[in-house]
């Protein structure tokens, strides 16, 4: 004892010294200058918010140069493009830098909040250190305000540069369509000299550059021509594996059906002209990148190519919808003559279209002047003109018969019209000067209205094939049929997918090439799809389809792992350890849903949906259970209890209510129960957890079987007993533990009661088992002598005098003699047995 108390003492004594000591540290350091406080009111350069204002920096100077360069370029459409590019780089480079600024920004606040406000006067004052925190934080936290309102204001002016960038080059396309020019003898004198000086000097500049290209670049030329082909080859050869028999028309083919017509003239055209856009544009790409083509030479190069692209679209086009020699495969009603007629009217137009751009840019590489251009320009589109007046006085109709050779009839009236108009349009136009707007208008007749009848004929057979029951007579329909076993229903859904990717495939490649028409460029057309894959604004909600996308296929993707996840842990494990049905299928379902719920947060996570905004959704959802959604809610979380709990399992014979029967699924709304009869009832979940549920094979298939029998009393009970006993006894299904056994129930009315009492390793075999042993009992009953009695019993008449009727009674009332039916001879006749078969097979007295 004393040992121990001098120990405590001890103990006391040092720990009185070590708190004395660390007060006196801590008073110390209260009272010595604090390097912290210095160093707060140094300013943070390693802090995001400086980082952030160094960028803001860099953002202001980028925006100064955009500024003077759209200046200088207020008159050049193609660098204002380039322009606004950058602009819009720059502008989404701005709202990066003040999005990256909010996680620190709600840091800084939430530290601030746990600090709390400095002590007030009167109040005990705070460690140094804590009120150093709060005025570094504080410090943070306006340069982190004063980078966003920079950030803003940022936004704001690069928002505005590109709304003037815009305008700018709208006024610059409506000064280019609407600018008029004086047509008179002495403007066509010029442009004939400068056409004939022209041509000189882009002879020679051509020949020099083709015997210079002949003798120093004769390999890289032939390099850039072999892979142009090879690319070309390998898209056509693609194609023609794919779409072999949508590329050319079978002459066997007495009578095409509308889908084959609609299908070859519309993949035709797309896939052929796409072909020989990727030879042309690989072309002139290897001839660049080898450094073949002189900077003279390549816009010349370029537009050859663009034209031989467009005339052979155009003449691809003709023959898909008119088929000048293939009547039969004509998709609108004309004429042979007609139709040939109307083809060549066409490429004529494309081949003069075509001519102005090739001649046009050759003026500009040899720096002709503007006046040839203009000339130019007024010859094509008053040929245009011309050629569109004299189609309107052709007979290009089908004629009423409907033989195509035969003579045509005249345009409709409204049509003729329209021709005419248009034609007698570009032709003033051109001569009032306006040659701007009549070439436009002249390209877009022939290049715009090919590529809108393309993609109407590609929308058109892409509605045919998704016809219900039609995608089934085409050759694609029957291939996916042999090599891939499917049904009628599978094809029809296929059907319906290939319509809608042909719908896809008309719109993608049709919008842009007609935006290109109209004045956008393609740096225009990659902004716009940026825009749309990663941002679109409905109000004041983002929505970005490229993660939406994301989202789905993420989604997809997760869910099919579930899928491969349940089916293998089902075939493979739980099946190779012997697991009861019914917790394999648990097992299944509760992946599942696991599987979908994961998949459902990786989604809507991926596609950039904040999670926190459905917090509306779930207090209006809980309002909705409070209100109607009881029921659902219920049915939902018993399914999970049923599942969890498993009170009975899919396989299991169960009574509920008027519903018997095996146990077929069980999900989390609902449980479904087949009768014997068949029939499926769909039991709420909510009911069998509510309600009693009888379970014959809950904890096994072992149930007690019954066959009552009753006998005569003439019988020995004994000989029956062991007679039942062994004729269960040859049951190999009996279970011999329990011992079957025979009970002696009652005496009867008119029979012995016995019951016949067996136990079955599984209770689906009693129906089979209880039929063998009551023929077997019935026939041994037979051959021994024992009869089954049958109901019996006393039945007594007892016959009166007939009652008089009703009229005589009356008669008798009024004292007139009604005579009197004859007495029975006999007042009570003796008992009759009577015999006759009851509705249970029985008999009755």
């Amino acid at each position: 004892m004393r040992l121990r108390s001098i120990l405590l003492r001890a103990i006391l004594l040092m720990t009185l010294a070590l708190a004395g000591a660390h007060f006196e540290s801590a008073a110390a350091l209260a009272q010595e200058p604090q390097p912290q406080a210095a160093a707060a009111e140094t300013p943070l350069v390693d802090t995001p918010s400086a980082q952030a204002a160094k960028e803001i920096d860099k953002a202001k100077a980028e925006l100064a140069s955009l500024q003077d360069g759209v200046k200088e370029n207020a008159d050049n459409d193609d660098a204002l493009v380039g322009l606004a590019t950058k602009a819009d780089e720059l502008s989404r480079a701005v709202i990066t830098i003040s999005v990256n600024l909010r996680p620190r920004f709600d840091q800084i606040k939430n530290r601030l909040t746990e600090i709390g406000e400095p002590p007030k006067d009167g109040q005990p004052p705070e460690a140094q250190i804590v009120t150093d925190e709060r005025n570094a934080l504080a410090a943070e936290r306006a340069q982190i305000n004063a980078v966003t309102g920079d950030a803003e204001n940022l936004s704001i002016a690069v928002t505005k540069l590109l709304n003037e960038i815009i305008e700018m080059r709208r006024q610059l396309f409506a000064d280019t369509l609407f600018k008029r020019t004086e047509i008179s003898v002495s403007v066509l004198d010029d442009a004939a000299s400068a056409f004939v000086r022209e041509t000189g000097e882009f002879a020679q500049a051509l020949s020099s550059w083709a015997s210079f290209v002949w003798k120093f670049k004769r390999f890289p030329l032939f390099a850039a021509i072999l892979l142009s082909l090879a690319s070309a080859l390998i898209l056509l050869s693609g194609s023609y594996r794919l779409f072999g028999s949508y590329l050319r028309r079978d002459e066997a083919v007495e009578n095409p059906s509308y889908i084959g017509r609609l299908s070859i003239a519309f993949w035709s055209t797309l896939i052929r002209t796409l072909a020989l856009s990727v030879l042309l544009v690989t072309s002139f790409f290897f001839l660049n990148s080898f450094n073949v083509l002189r900077p003279d030479i390549a816009p010349v190069i370029g537009a050859l190519f663009g034209t031989i692209g467009l005339v052979y679209f155009v003449g691809r086009f003709v023959n898909a919808i008119f088929a000048p020699h293939e009547p039969r495969w004509r998709l609108v009603r004309l004429s042979n003559l007609g139709a040939r007629s109307i083809g060549y009217c066409l490429l004529a137009m494309a081949v003069i279209n075509g001519l102005d751009y090739l001649f046009s840019s050759i003026g500009e590489a040899m720096g002709s002047p503007l006046v040839l251009t203009v000339v130019r320009s007024l010859i094509a589109a008053l040929i245009i003109g011309i050629i569109l007046i004299a189609v309107s006085f052709g007979k290009p109709m089908l004629a009423r018969s409907g033989d195509p050779d035969a003579p045509g009839r005249h345009w409709p009236r409204g049509m003729a019209i329209i021709l005419r108009v248009v034609g007698a349009a570009l032709i003033v136009s051109a001569l009032s000067g306006y040659v701007g707007l009549a070439r436009f208008v002249a390209t877009q007749l022939i290049i715009t209205g090919a590529v809108v009848a393309t993609m109407y004929v590609g929308l058109l057979s892409g509605k045919a094939i998704s016809r219900q029951e039609s995608f089934g007579d085409t050759f694609f329909a029957r291939f996916l049929t042999r090599r891939f076993n499917l049904g009628p229903v599978a094809i029809d859904q296929v059907g319906l997918l290939v319509g809608l990717a042909i719908y896809a495939v008309a719109l993608i490649v049709g919008i842009p090439l007609i935006l290109l028409l109209w004045g956008f460029h393609v740096q225009d057309l990659q902004l716009i799809a940026f825009r749309l894959f990663t941002e679109v604004k409905l109000g004041g909600i983002s929505i970005s389809l490229l993660g939406i996308c994301t989202g789905i296929l993420l989604f997809a993707g997760v869910y099919l792992l579930t899928r491969w996840i349940q089916r293998w842990l089902d075939g493979n494990v739980m099946a190779r350890s012997h697991v009861d049905l019914g917790v394999r299928n648990s097992v299944k379902t509760g992946i599942g849903y696991l599987g979908v719920g994961i998949a459902a947060i990786i989604g809507v996570s991926a596609a950039g949906i904040d999670l926190s905004s459905f917090a509306l959704v779930a207090s209006a959802l809980s309002v909705g259970i409070g209100f109607g959604l009881q029921n659902i809610v219920s049915n939902f979380v018993s399914g999970l209890i049923l599942l969890v709990e498993r009170p009975f399992k899919v396989g299991d014979h169960v009574v509920s209510g008027t519903a018997e029967g095996i146990v077929k699924r069980i999900s989390v709304r609902a449980t479904e129960i087949e009768t014997f009869r068949k029939q499926s009832i769909i039991v709420p979940n909510s009911e069998l957890i509510n309600g009693l549920v009888g379970n014959w094979t809950h904890r096994n298939k072992i149930g007690r079987s019954e066959i009552p029998v009753s006998v005569s009393y003439d019988a020995d009970p004994q000989k029956v007993m062991d007679i039942l006993l062994e004729l269960t006894a040859k049951i190999p299904l009996v279970m011999r533990n329990p011992e079957p056994h025979v009970e002696f129930l009652r005496f009867g009315p008119y029979s012995l009661d016995f019951e016949l009492r067996f136990f079955l390793a599984d209770m689906g075999d009693g129906m089979t088992v209880r039929n063998n042993l009551r023929i077997e009992i019935l026939r041994r009953f037979r051959a021994e002598g024992i009869e089954i009695p049958l109901p019996q019993s006393d039945l007594t008449i007892h016959r009166d005098a007939a009652p008089l009727p009703l009229n005589a009674r009356k008669d008798q009332a009024d004292g007139q003699e009604t005579p009197r039916d004859k007495p029975m001879e006999d007042e009570e006749r003796p008992v009759r047995q009577l015999r006759g078969r009851t509705a249970e097979g029985g008999l009755k007295s």
